[in-house]
């Protein structure tokens, strides 16, 4: 069974930074792609950053030069550097990856989410 988990959210001013984590355990499943997305209250979830397993990646406009994600292989975690953050990027962010074992791919495995709010 594939678990995700989120972690690095929390309270930070404005103009700062944060960094999320998205680590993948259970089996042997290795990280293939991520995605990272966000919700606000209110709003519809969407995609932030991803990252194809050929590791190309693409941005949201409003992320762009702001955010970079990235993956540590051997640590089998993503990650989400935040920085100039904004108060509208205030929102739960969600990690979702697609795993391989072999030849087997797992996708579309969410975690439970963490939360990030700026202060202006």
């Amino acid at each position: 069974q594939v678990q995700v988990m989120e972690s690095g959210g929390g309270l930070v001013q404005a103009g700062g930074s944060l960094r999320l984590s998205c680590a993948v355990s259970g089996s042997t499943f290795s990280i293939n792609a991520i995605g990272w997305y966000r919700q606000a209250p209110g709003k519809q979830r969407e995609l932030v950053a991803g990252l194809s397993s050929r590791g190309a990646t693409n941005y949201a406009d409003s992320v762009k030069g702001r955010f970079t994600i990235s993956r540590d292989n051997a640590k089998n975690v993503a990650y989400l550097q935040m920085s100039s953050l904004k108060a509208e990027d205030s929102a739960v962010y969600y990690c979702n990856v697609d795993v391989k074992s072999g030849n087997i791919i797992r996708a579309g495995n969410w975690g439970q989410g963490t939360h990030v709010t700026v202060s202006s």
